[in-house]
């Protein structure tokens, strides 16, 4: 009932497809007299624009990763209110148990009948568009309530809130602006858009494994529409800019096995933890080494390549020889192969490890990303993170596009948060590449 509640909620300032507030000529919110009157004023504004009260919506409904039922029962709910036929597919969280609640990939199309688009015979079959908006609805732990502020400033105008919260950046932003944008182009006899030519996927496990796209893109339903497919709007955190590419990824997690004993006479045990740490050590230094002594692959576009020694684990107590540890290493790649890298990083561990007893396990990964940005009208940029781009296969020629509002330094912080501008930008810069798409 909770999730449905949400849902009218969300509808009644959503359903006003005009309401939007003109960014042009914004006119100055006065600081008010207290913080109640604050807030009050703050979520007015939100109240009044459809996209802004979506995306207020999807915010306020938690959705890490593995937990996405709620937030797709929502998303389900407004996009079928706005006639569009949605197909979901079923996907069990990593590691299932019997008490695991179902998560669903959301693929969505407009009506065609609804919309004076095709006959009701040829809109009996799902369309093959020729463009697809794809972001993901689940977000990075923990929860962050939903929130409005203004800056420290004597007057700010509405474009200034600032909207914060898990989410609220990556990636509801991107979910909330491409549904607009579809919703606006069908509302709007000037587009032209022939209701067939645009789709919308919204995944799931972005955050983790990938589960989502890859799952998607090994799909019939996927195989059965994807034939006339000229772009690809992928959404994530780019500062309203496209992006030309982004860093590769690689992942090791390393386990050790050793010999518990009293801390007293450590002779009798032998430590995991002694065991990990100086394969540890070599790996966190291998970004800082040249490439052709030994170092990971650099690059004009990219720069260095990193390494994020993310999580550890070992022992049981401080006075006991930790029998077991583990750990997991993250490698943004700036160029190079996965095989050579995988060769490299595996190396590197030998050298400290020439018995072979740490046991290796290789995460598939990708090589950085190119992208195109041969749209007129926007800066472009390169991000060092990664995407669900490299797990949706697509054929030769069709474009791949970057783009979303808000920074990608703040989206996973406590500070994630981005303005009600950076919202109805991005939602003009998406109906720019909608229209490219379809030349």
């Amino acid at each position: 009932m909770k999730v449905l509640w949400f849902a009218a909620a969300a509808l009644l300032p959503f359903c006003a497809s005009n309401a939007l507030i003109p960014v042009e000529g914004q006119q100055p919110i006065q600081s008010p007299a207290s913080d109640a009157t604050s807030h009050e004023k703050l979520s007015d504004v939100i109240a009044a624009s459809p996209l802004l009260s979506l995306h207020r919506a999807i915010c306020e409904i938690e959705s890490v990763s593995n937990d996405e039922l709620a937030v797709g029962k929502l998303i389900i709910s407004i996009l079928e209110a706005h006639n569009l036929t949605v197909k979901t597919q079923s996907l069990p969280p990593p590691h299932a148990t019997n008490s695991s609640k179902p998560r669903y990939n959301i693929y969505a199309y407009p009506d065609a009948s609804k919309y004076g688009g095709a006959s009701s015979a040829e809109a009996a079959g799902i369309p093959s568009p020729k463009v697809l908006l794809s972001s993901h609805i689940d977000t990075v732990p923990p929860h962050i309530p939903y929130s409005l502020s203004l800056p420290n400033k004597k007057k700010s105008s509405r474009k200034d809130i600032l909207i914060s919260g898990r989410g609220t950046v990556d990636d509801k932003a991107c979910v909330a602006v491409q549904i607009q944008t579809l919703l606006d182009l069908l509302a709007d006899p000037d587009s032209k858009l022939d209701p067939s030519d645009v789709a919308l996927l919204f995944v799931v496990g972005e955050e983790q494994t990938g589960d989502g796209m890859k799952h998607f893109s090994a799909s019939d339903l996927y195989a059965d529409t994807n034939s006339d497919y000229k772009a690809i709007l992928f959404g994530e955190p780019t500062e309203g800019k496209l992006a030309a590419g982004h860093k590769g990824i690689f992942m090791v997690s390393i386990k050790a096995q050793g010999k518990a004993a009293h801390s007293g006479y450590p002779w009798l045990g032998r430590s995991a933890n002694s065991m990990i740490l100086p394969a540890l050590v070599v790996l966190d230094g291998l970004g800082d080494i040249p490439e052709d002594v030994g170092g990971l692959p650099r690059s004009k576009n990219y720069g260095k390549s990193t390494v994020n020694v993310g999580y550890m684990q070992g022992g049981v107590a401080g006075n006991v020889v930790p029998e077991y540890a583990t750990a997991d290493v993250t490698f943004r790649l700036a160029g190079g192969e996965i095989d050579d890298v995988k060769e490299l990083v595996t190396q590197a561990i030998r050298d400290v490890d020439p018995d072979e007893e740490l046991e290796l396990e290789f995460s598939q990964g990708y090589s950085p990303v190119s992208l195109d940005t041969d749209v007129q009208g926007f800066d472009t940029i390169t991000v060092n993170y990664g995407t669900d781009i490299p797990n949706l296969e697509v054929k030769d020629g069709v474009k791949r596009y970057l783009y979303g509002p808000g920074s990608i330094l703040v989206a996973h912080g406590k500070n994630e948060g981005l303005t009600v501008g950076d919202l109805e930008e991005a939602l003009d810069g998406y109906k720019k590449l909608v229209k490219h798409s379809l030349k």
